[in-house]
Formats: structure tokens, C-alpha cells, sequence
């Protein structure tokens, strides 16, 4: 489930996680195309522009940590979409990027709770877990049940 991101009441971008990575979508200005765009991702930023104009239109600290080899960015239908792996599989990110408005507690639960069933999913193959439901507050999915299971992408 998308969640958006607005200032002065227009949506900047959208973004949604899961268990192992975090997708932002951003409709850039009319007519630029993808070899226009200069992005930077690191570990703990995003800088986003289009190249020759001085001013970025992300200059952004993530709140927490992406593995950058694996994160990457497309142009996707119109779109910007950027796809970055989380470094700690399951952790479950408040935001997109620092300073910008946390989930409240209701969303943070959902997330917590889709997370946890695609965890639950992959430990059990074979299993649908697609409508399970929890009672009372969903655990923290990376850390539950002596947490996840080992992924050679995550050492």
C-alpha cells in the first residue's frame, strides 16, 4: 500500500516497503526522460536531479541503512522508481527519508503485520499466510521468534 508524501498540498513522491526493500515512486517534470536524471544513492542518502541544473530535487537522508549495490533506480511508465534493499531485512522504516512525516501508529502496525506474514512465508514455504491476523499488537517482525532467518545478502 502506497503512502504519499505531500508538500504545500502536492504529492512529492510515494513510497511502500516490505520485508526486504523499500520502493519510492517519483513523477518527474514534463518531458524529462531518463538519461537526464543524475541520482546518487549511498547507504544513508538519495540525491536526485537533473543533470546541468545545479539545484536537486531530493538531497534526502534515509532513515536507515540500504545496501547500495543492490538499490538502483528505473523509469518505470512515467515514473521514477527507486528499489532499495534494505540493509537489515524486516526492519520496518518509519519514513522514506529523515524529516519527512512518520507513519502513525495504526499504518506502522499494518506494515509490521504484512511484514511478518511475508516472513512467516518464506520460513514456511508451501504456506499461505496472505490472511492471517494478529491479536492485539503485531511483534516486531525483525526480531520475533529469535528473529529472521539467515540470508547470505544480509551478513
Amino acid at each position: 500500500m502506497r503512502k504519499q508524501y505531500k508538500h504545500n498540498g502536492h504529492v512529492v513522491y510515494e513510497w511502500e516497503q516490505n520485508l526486504t526493500e523499500v520502493h519510492i515512486w517519483v513523477k518527474p517534470p514534463p518531458g524529462v526522460r531518463a538519461k537526464m536524471i543524475d541520482c546518487q544513492i549511498s547507504a544513508e542518502h538519495i540525491d536526485l536531479g537533473i543533470t546541468g541544473v545545479p539545484e536537486k530535487y531530493f538531497n534526502h537522508d534515509l532513515p536507515n541503512k540500504c545496501k547500495v549495490d543492490e538499490s538502483f533506480w528505473t523509469m518505470e511508465d512515467g515514473e521514477l522508481h527507486f528499489t532499495l534493499l534494505k540493509m537489515t531485512k524486516a526492519e520496518t522504516w518509519t519514513a522514506a527519508f529523515k524529516g519527512h512525516d512518520d507513519m502513525d501508529p495504526f499504518s506502522m502496525q499494518e506494515v509490521q503485520k504484512q511484514i511478518m506474514r511475508e516472513r512467516f512465508s518464506e520460513e514456511n514455504p508451501g504456506f499461505d499466510f496472505s490472511n492471517a491476523d494478529f491479536s492485539g499488537q503485531c511483534p516486531d517482525p525483525r526480531t520475533f521468534m529469535g528473529g529472521v532467518s539467515a540470508d547470505p545478502r544480509y551478513r
